[in-house]
């Protein structure tokens, strides 16, 4: 196997002479949802998992305030 000069992940049996940029982006950016984090943030949370468990945290102190704050 032979592999293209400029990038060592291509083999040149690869052929993209058909192929039609950004076909399926729409498609794609309509399905998902990227949030950056700045990089401060980011140092406290090492994986998406740990990102959802903290949101899901202040959604349920918020929901809390807000039911005591309809009471008063």
């Amino acid at each position: 196997m032979k592999v293209m000069n400029n990038d060592s992940d291509m083999l040149e049996e690869y052929d993209f002479s058909k192929g039609v940029r950004g076909k399926y982006a729409k498609r794609y950016a309509e399905g998902t949802n990227v949030v950056f984090i700045d990089p401060d943030v980011a140092e406290y949370f090492p994986d998406h998992d740990a990102v959802n468990e903290a949101l899901r945290s202040l959604i349920t102190i918020m929901k809390k305030r807000r039911n005591r704050a309809a009471k008063q």
